[in-house]
Parts: structure tokens; C-alpha cells; sequence
């Protein structure tokens, strides 16, 4: 299964196996602006980019079967006969494009409009129709990067035939009846037909671009006119909806983010890693069918005005394709900087015989309000101003340790990375970055006052990236905190975005590239990049890293060393300390129930998000929905243990998320071990 990185703002490009096409997709020509954009991008690239590296034949080789997976990243519409075929441009890409020609992305894309009319002419004319045997014991795999390219149409016919039991079993175990399958199915692939007139040859290119960009790093993109508005957008934080970032991911579209102060995250019942297959208006309006939609359409259905409700039928994360649908009710708002500001909260709970007051900021972003800086408001939001405030009410109620909240916080100001570091540090580096021509420039806090002094926790998850990668590893490097939870991103670059109007005189309007120019580094001289911040105590992860991250990406630049920042560590939390809370965690791992229990759901959405391959016998498929509901209905138990001594009372006793709540048990251990 292909899946995308999400830094910040998701970038979406139109891809894979739900793509539309124009009415007369075999006549898509290029633009005489297409070569002209080709040919800048490509000579900014080999001089500007980060990695130093040339449009070559070893890139052109990377690119063409790069734009070949984006076109069918599921091997269910070429066959083996036509990727040879276009072995033809294998080393001649790179020269093709310095001289304006981007022909092999159109002539490739046409092989694939054929065969994508091919089979949805199978799908309407034989399968949709046709009665499965569930019970036989079979499986769809649907990972197909496991799988050869069909050698003969009758492979990908057998392919189908799997594909389309799959959705309709799905449809069945939802109550069904045979005939709305049927027409379910139909519906379906009629819009797959339709949507045929809906791809243009602007969106080929960008497809193709972004096959040339990506192979220098997979945070360098070309943006579309069109996509260089939605970023601007997006960048604005002001965004009307549930609150969720989506990506297109084979047949569905995924959540891939939780946007703090919308109706998603507020609800508690939409995850990361959903797959969204309905979507209905208000209370009562009919639930339409979703699987297969390009994702424009699907934001369009869930996007609507402030306060008016959208239902979502959903998959979760926990279970996937093979588990039993879920309907959530949310409501539309807007989403504005204030909803992402840090926020605070306290925490109360008995400790080794004593009360212990605990705070939490949540951090979802390094933000700053540039607008109103210029402006000369003297009340303008930004994350350091914000913390510092939240830090001062904190203190005035008596907390004895504070936990610095980063999960899912994708990153942002770089400015603000530093300034926000400068409240827990004396003085000193804070972050190097080095440029394409080695120039490394330290970024240092000049201010000497330490804002707080006490115990202090950074909570991290595999989402955390970039700007919280530079706070989290330089409060690790001072030893002034402690790092706990899982592995952050690894996202170590910073990139620049330029506008192509600038090289380029037409009256057509022409896109940006989003272009990677510099590296981050810590003040020990490791890079950020590839490996992120790995955490002092380690939280179970469910997400592996050769899927999600930095490092599940083959183009992303390397981790390396450069000479360290001079810098002086604070040492409140040496190795004596760090091992004391390594085992203290260990402890209660063996006793605290909840734990346990969120070790265990970790290890089943580990299980569930490898899973690749999808039974299509009902008996299975119904033991593995039975299975699900008997875990659910075991979550509504009370599991806490209160009993034994050091373990949570009050606040924490209620506290749903269970990572928050650990954070917070090795907070109290930092408080007791340095002060009680």
C-alpha cells in the first residue's frame, strides 16, 4: 500500500487509481508553457537544490518509474507488455526536459487512459453482475508493490474479480441486499466513467513534475497554479470545515491529520489513519457513496457552511477495510489561528503520599501572526508570546513540572523553534542550518533570562515534526528536559517556495516549486533529518517507520554529522535520571492496567495498519467484525488501578488519553526524584 507523507500542509496532487480524465483523454497534448516551466524547473533544481545533484540518467531512470506508480500505484490497469514499452525514455527523460519536451509524460498517460477505460468497461460489462462464492477462502492483496504488472489481461481480470467481491462482501456485511450491491456497485464505477472528463492536461504535467521534483527529495514539489492557491490557503489558518486534513490513498480518501479546534478533533471519534467511504448532509440526508472519488470531490461534500452538520462514514484506523463501518455526526466551523494557539490545562493527583499539581501546554504549531507583527499590534499571537503567558498562569497556580505537549505539531515558524527553546535555556545555539554551499549559520537564544526553571517533559509522536524536531532535540541536547513518546518525523529541511512568473514571461499562468535549500542540525552537530529525535523514554509506536515518516521515503535526504555549536548542557536530566525513569516506566508497564491495555491497542493498530492482504470469505471477515466489537465493548470497562501506591488518583484517574497521562506519570517521577 502506497502511502504519502504528511508534513504541515498537505500538498495533494491528483493521483493513483481514481483519477478522472478529459472527454477525448487521447488527444491531451502539452501546453507550449509545459516545456518552458519543465526546462527552468529543472535548471533551478541542479543549481539550487539542497542535494547538489544533476538532472541525470541514474534521476531520469528514478522519475519515469516514479510517474508510473503515481499513474497506477495499485498495478491494476498497465500491463508488464506496456511499462517495457516505455522503457524507451528511461535515460532520455533528463534531456528531453532541458529541451522543453515533456511528450513522455502525455504518451505514457495515454497508454494509461486506455487501459484505465478497459477496465471499467470489464468491471460494468461482466463483474458487477456476477454471484461470489464467499466461502471460498481467498485473499486480496493489497499492497501491490508485493506484486509483478499483469503479464495478459486475463491477470488483471482475476485482479478485478477480487477487487470488486472485496467492496461488494463490504457492501453485504453492511446489510445489503443483492440488489443495492448491485446498484451500489454501479453507481460507483458510472462515476468512475464519469469522472473520465474531469482530468485535463495541466493535470498530467503536475503529476509528471512532481515525479522530477521528488526525486531530488520528497519535500520539493511543483505546484499548479491551482494547488499554489489551496497552499496559500491553507497557510492562512483559517480553513471552514470539520477540521481534517485528506489524502487520496488508493480506492479511499484518508484522514491524514486532526486539526486542533475543529468539530474532528473535538468530537473524539475521528483518528489519523480513518478511511472515509460516505459522506451525508445534515441529519437525515441520503449517505453518499465515496470509494473512488478524486479527492476534490470528496472535499467539496465535506466542506460547507459554519455550524450546518456532515455525517462521515467511516473505517476506522483501528480495524481498516476489513472492519465494520462507523457513522460520525460532526459539525462544520471555522478554524482560526486562535483555535490553533497553545492552550493549557492542570493536573491534579496524589504521588508517594503527597498532592502533586502538574501542567500541560499543547503546542499543535510553531505560528506567528506576521500580519499583525508588521502592523505594529502590540498584541500579536505567536507561539512564544502565547507559552510564556501560559507558563506565568501555570506558576501562579503552583505547578510543580510542566509537560510541553508536541504530538502531531508538524512544525512551522523556525524563528519561533528558537525563541520558545531561549524560555527553558539560559543563553546559547539553539540550531544550525547549512545552505547548498555548506554554509552552516547558528541560530542562537541571546537572552539570558530563563523564563522557567522546574521539571520539565517533552511529549513526542511519530507526527512531530520539523520546528518540534529543533525544540525537542535542543531541550534533549541541554539536558534541561526530558523527551518521552515515539521517534518524531525526521523532517530536516527547510524549503523556500518560488514563483515561477518570475523566469518565465507568459500571459498563461504558471506555477511554483516548493524547493529544499537548507538542512537543519542540532548543536551536537547531528542532523535532524532522516532519524528525527528519539525519545529518552520510549512509548509503544504503531507506526512503522519504513511506512510512516521521513525514512519511509526513498528520495529523502540522508541523516550526517557536522562539527557541534559550542554549548554548555544544564544537566537536570542526566543518564542517572533518564535511567531512573526508563525504569520506573518499566514498572508500572507490569501493573497499571491502562497501560497494558494501551500497549496492547498499540500492538493491534501495528497488526492492522500492516495488514496488507483482505479475506474475501464472509465467515473470516465476520470473525474479525465479531473480534472488534468484543474489544470495544472491553474498553468501556473501568481498567485504572488505584490501589497500589504511585499510581494515578484525581485528574489523572480520568484522563482518556493515555499517552498524555503517561507523560505525565514520568513528569511526577522528575518531580519526586529532583525535588521530594
Amino acid at each position: 500500500m502506497m502511502k504519502r507523507n504528511v508534513i504541515g500542509v498537505v500538498l495533494v496532487i491528483l493521483i493513483g487509481t481514481t483519477i478522472g480524465f478529459a472527454q477525448d483523454t487521447l488527444e491531451l497534448k502539452p501546453k507550449p508553457v509545459f516545456g518552458k516551466e519543465a526546462r527552468v524547473i529543472s535548471y533551478i533544481l541542479d543549481n539550487n537544490h539542497y542535494r547538489k545533484i544533476r538532472l541525470n540518467d541514474s534521476l531520469s531512470a528514478a522519475i519515469l518509474d516514479h510517474y508510473i506508480k503515481e499513474l497506477d500505484n495499485s498495478k491494476t490497469y498497465f500491463l508488464a507488455s506496456d511499462v517495457k514499452s516505455f522503457e524507451k525514455f528511461k535515460y532520455a527523460i533528463d534531456d528531453l526536459t532541458r529541451n522543453e519536451n515533456v511528450n513522455p509524460a502525455f504518451e505514457i498517460y495515454q497508454v494509461f487512459a486506455k487501459r484505465y477505460k478497459e477496465r471499467m468497461d470489464y468491471v460494468m460489462k461482466t463483474l458487477i453482475q456476477q454471484n461470489f462464492d464467499y466461502s471460498v477462502d481467498e485473499y486480496y492483496e493489497t499492497d501491490r508493490d508485493k506484486e509483478n504488472w499483469a503479464n495478459s489481461k486475463e491477470e488483471l481480470n482475476d485482479v478485478w474479480r477480487k477487487i470488486i467481491k472485496s467492496q461488494a462482501l463490504s457492501l453485504k456485511l453492511a446489510g445489503k441486499k443483492p440488489e443495492e450491491i448491485t446498484e451500489a456497485l454501479k453507481t460507483r464505477y458510472q462515476r468512475f466513467s464519469k469522472s473520465f472528463t474531469q482530468f485535463n492536461a495541466e493535470d498530467v504535467f503536475t503529476i509528471y513534475m512532481n515525479s522530477i521534483t521528488e526525486s531530488y527529495d520528497p519535500h520539493t514539489n511543483y505546484l499548479s497554479p491551482k494547488q499554489s492557491d489551496l497552499f496559500k490557503q491553507q497557510m492562512s489558518l483559517s480553513l471552514e470545515g470539520i477540521g481534517a486534513q485528506l489524502q487520496a490513498e488508493n480506492d479511499y480518501t484518508k484522514i491524514v491529520k486532526i486539526l486542533p479546534g475543529g468539530d474532528a478533533q473535538k468530537s473524539g471519534k475521528v483518528n489519523v489513519n480513518d478511511l472515509i467511504i460516505g459522506v451525508a448532509q445534515g441529519k437525515e440526508g441520503e449517505m453518499v457513496d465515496v470509494v473512488g472519488w478524486r479527492l476534490d470531490d470528496v472535499v467539496k461534500l465535506i466542506k460547507g457552511p459554519k455550524g450546518t452538520t456532515v455525517r462521515l462514514l467511516i473505517l476506522p484506523a483501528k480495524t481498516g477495510v476489513n472492519g465494520p463501518s462507523q457513522e460520525v455526526v460532526l459539525v462544520r466551523d471555522k478554524i482560526k489561528l486562535e483555535d490553533q494557539a497553545a492552550k493549557k490545562e492542570v493536573i491534579n493527583y496524589q504521588l508517594q503520599g503527597r498532592a502533586v499539581k502538574l501542567g500541560v501546554i499543547s503546542l499543535p504549531s510553531f505560528y506567528m501572526d506576521y500580519d499583525a507583527y508588521q502592523k505594529g499590534d502590540p498584541n500579536y499571537k505567536s507561539t512564544t508570546r502565547d507559552v510564556k503567558r501560559l507558563i506565568g498562569e501555570l506558576k501562579a497556580e503552583g505547578v510543580e513540572g510542566i509537560v510541553m505537549d508536541l504530538r502531531n505539531n508538524g512544525g512551522g515558524s523556525l524563528p519561533e523553534a528558537v525563541d520558545l527553546t531561549g524560555l527553558f535555556i539560559k543563553d546559547g545555539p539553539v540550531v544550525q542550518v547549512k545552505n547548498s554551499s555548506s554554509k552552516v549559520e547558528v541560530l542562537p537564544d541571546d537572552d539570558k533570562e530563563i523564563f522557567y526553571t522546574g521539571p520539565l517533559v517533552v511529549l513526542t509522536n511519530r507526527f512531530s515534526a520539523s520546528a518540534s524536531e529543533i525544540f525537542a532535540g535542543a531541550i534533549q541536547d541541554y539536558q534541561r528536559g526530558v523527551v518521552a513518546g515515539e521517534s518524531t518525523f525526521g523532517k530536516g529541511t527547510v524549503q523556500t517556495v518560488l514563483d515561477l512568473n518570475r523566469f518565465i514571461n507568459e500571459k498563461e499562468p504558471v506555477g511554483e516549486l516548493k524547493l529544499t535549500f537548507q538542512k537543519f542540525y542540532r548543536v551536537t552537530g547531528s542532523s535532524t533529518q532522516h532519524k528525527g529525535v528519539l525519545p529518552d523514554v520510549y512509548f509503544p509506536s504503531a507506526f512503522d517507520p519504513e511506512q510512516y515518516g521521513e525514512s519511509a521515503s526513498p528520495s529523502a535526504l540522508p541523516w550526517d554529522v557536522i562539527k557541534p555549536a559550542n554549548f554548555q548542557k544544564v544537566t537536570d536530566v542526566n543518564d542517572k535520571v533518564i535511567t531512573s525513569l526508563n525504569k520506573s516506566y518499566l514498572e508500572r508497564t507490569k501493573f497499571d492496567v491502562s497501560l497494558k491495555k494501551y500497549m496492547v491497542e498499540t500492538e493491534d493498530l501495528k497488526k492492522n495498519l500492516s495488514q496488507t492482504k483482505i479475506s474475501l470469505n464472509e465467515a473470516k471477515r465476520k470473525a474479525e467484525i465479531a473480534e472488534d466489537e468484543k474489544k470495544k465493548a472491553d474498553e468501556k470497562l473501568d481498567t485504572k488501578i488505584t490501589s497500589k501506591e504511585g499510581l494515578p488518583a484525581d485528574d489523572l484517574q480520568n484522563l482518556k488519553d493515555e499517552y498524555l497521562r503517561e507523560g505525565l506519570l514520568i513528569l511526577g517521577d522528575l518531580v519526586t526524584k529532583r525535588f521530594g
